[in-house]
């Protein structure tokens, strides 16, 4: 795979910020340790806030990563959702303009899912627990509005950005791919689908655009091999939510609610045993979901091990704990890392 890419989360919104502190100094560092350490040459920078995502990218660019740059605001109507990538791809035309080549925009993720307006539900669970959601799915109903709104926002963005284009789409999600630059899509290994995993990738192939696996990976527990994207929520969101209130939130920990069986030598092997089949199958590349997670932090107590439940790379620490192999970083590399560093080393 020429792309050896992994997600780098600068501030994701659902409930509650995915990054709650975004510390310059953290992020440029974390970046050379991607680099440098884990082997990557391409970074997906997420989140929603547009500071963020420009401040992450410059800074990633500056350090000879391709990236691409991936705006996301969940829960929020067509109209809004529109206004906000288009915003996000002028302040991204600066920085193309300074590295040319070495920027791609992606105009949103699994809108389906995370947009209001395509399918029933004001939120994103909502959505994902209407009963009439798979068929509806199906059915294929959810196609036209995507492709519709699809349509428009690359118009609009193309006004603004003059760089490659892309979105990074469910599999069954039908999208008009000659309206982009590069076929993006976020493929899961999982159980149900391991005999036509790479199958299911070769419509793509009639397109003559290079596809890369936008997001794929495996959480660090007994089963996430079986599990793939599937079965998330093991988190106590009460307990989240209380520990996340100003003042009062350290007197709560945070908890899960079944305990699963910690395996991070599992969550090696089979990123290792994807990344052998994503290049044999000839994708150009692909992005591990995810480099690190704050809010769902490591702990000695298996129903407090919020990691366990988590698809990063390393495992976050407390506030004001530190990592061993990397003493200025709140987290620690998981087996995943060293794998993955040894693949992509390749």
């Amino acid at each position: 795979m020429k792309i050896k890419g992994v997600s780098y989360d600068a501030g994701r919104v659902m409930g509650t910020n995915w990054r709650p502190e975004f510390n310059p100094r953290v992020v440029i560092r974390e970046f050379e340790i991607i680099k440098n350490d884990l082997h990557c040459n391409a970074v997906r920078i997420c989140g929603r806030d547009i500071k963020r995502l420009i401040f992450a990218a410059r800074e990633a660019l500056k350090q000879g990563f391709d990236v691409w740059l991936s705006p996301e605001m969940w829960d929020n109507g067509m109209y809004e959702t529109y206004s906000y990538i288009k915003k996000t791809a002028e302040a991204a035309e600066m920085l193309r303009l300074q590295w040319p080549d070495k920027l791609v925009f992606v105009v949103g993720s699994e809108l389906t899912l995370f947009m209001r307006g395509i399918v029933p539900g004001k939120r994103f669970l909502d959505r994902l627990k209407n009963p009439g959601l798979w068929e509806n799915v199906k059915a294929g109903k959810h196609n036209e509005p995507l492709g519709k709104f699809l349509s428009r926002t690359v118009e609009g963005v193309r006004k603004v950005f003059h760089g490659k284009v892309t979105y990074a789409s469910l599999i069954w999600e039908n999208v008009d791919w000659n309206i982009f630059d590069i076929i993006g899509v976020d493929h899961y290994w999982d159980d149900r689908i391991k005999e036509r995993y790479v199958d299911m990738l070769a419509p793509f192939s009639s397109f003559k655009k290079p596809v890369v696996i936008t997001e794929f990976g495996f959480r660090t527990f007994t089963g996430a091999d079986k599990a793939g994207a599937t079965g998330l929520g093991n988190a106590d969101y009460f307990s989240l939510f209380l520990h996340s209130l100003p003042m009062i939130g350290r007197f709560f920990r945070p908890r899960v609610k079944i305990i699963h069986g910690r395996d991070e030598a599992l969550q090696a092997h089979s990123l290792t045993e994807q990344l052998k089949i994503l290049d044999s199958a000839g994708v150009e590349g692909g992005f591990i979901m995810t480099f690190v997670s704050p809010i769902y932090p490591y702990d000695d107590e298996p129903q407090y091990d919020l990691d366990r439940d988590n698809f990063s790379l390393v495992k976050s620490f407390p506030a004001g704990k530190r990592g061993e192999t990397y003493p200025d970083m709140p987290w620690e590399p998981k087996q995943a890392f060293y794998s993955v560093a040894e693949y992509y080393k390749k």
